[in-house]
């Protein structure tokens, strides 16, 4: 299912099948938080969170719904470990200062049929507002809880790192070593448990 199919029934409340009300906290096991970045200019490398915690409260109106997210930035993984250390340093994240990133949304809305969640990404202590466009991947029952429920989203969005104080500048041979935007992709499975 994906949003441009429900958000053009009604763009104030929109309809989506499955669809359930309540506090979905997110499953770290089956979710990948990941970013990909250019090098030198001409291939991309991606990488990925490997410690985070969230929740995504689904409003009765789904244009309601709030999203929040905590990330330990020391977590990330680009399959190098020299690169992941000096990701961590004050060249980039300044991990050992600012050890959490996090996402606050502050609405969500239906633009050219597609859900948008407005927030705000603070990283290295400067908060900016970092809009995503969301894909619904579907609702579903949770096998592991009778009762229980499973909805996975997909959201995508792009920052400047530099608007976050991510000011290294590597320079090689007149090249640029790492690319100013920097692509997000968050692949998110939620678990709403058993009501009462």
């Amino acid at each position: 299912m994906t949003a441009t199919a429900t958000a053009t029934a009604n763009p104030t409340q929109p309809q989506i099948d499955g669809y359930t009300a309540g506090r979905w906290a997110i499953d770290p096991v089956h979710s990948d938080l990941s970013f990909t970045a250019r090098h030198m200019m001409v291939s991309k490398v991606r990488g990925h969170f490997r410690d985070f915690d969230g929740e995504v409260v689904l409003a009765e109106n789904p244009l309601e719904s709030t999203v929040t997210a905590n990330i330990r930035v020391a977590s990330v993984d680009t399959n190098q470990e020299f690169r992941d250390n000096h990701i961590r340093s004050g060249d980039f994240f300044n991990a050992e200062t600012y050890p959490t990133a996090t996402y606050r949304s502050t609405g969500v809305r239906v633009d050219d049929d597609e859900f948008i969640i407005d927030g705000e990404l603070t990283l290295r202590g400067v908060t900016r507002s970092v809009p995503l466009a969301v894909e619904l991947n579907g609702f579903g029952p949770d096998p592991q809880a009778e009762g229980g429920r499973r909805a996975g989203f997909t959201a995508r969005g792009k920052i400047n790192r530099k608007d976050f104080d991510v000011n290294f500048g590597g320079v090689m041979n007149g090249v640029t070593v790492v690319s100013d935007q920097i692509e997000l992709t968050f692949e998110v499975e939620t678990i709403l448990p058993p009501q009462a």
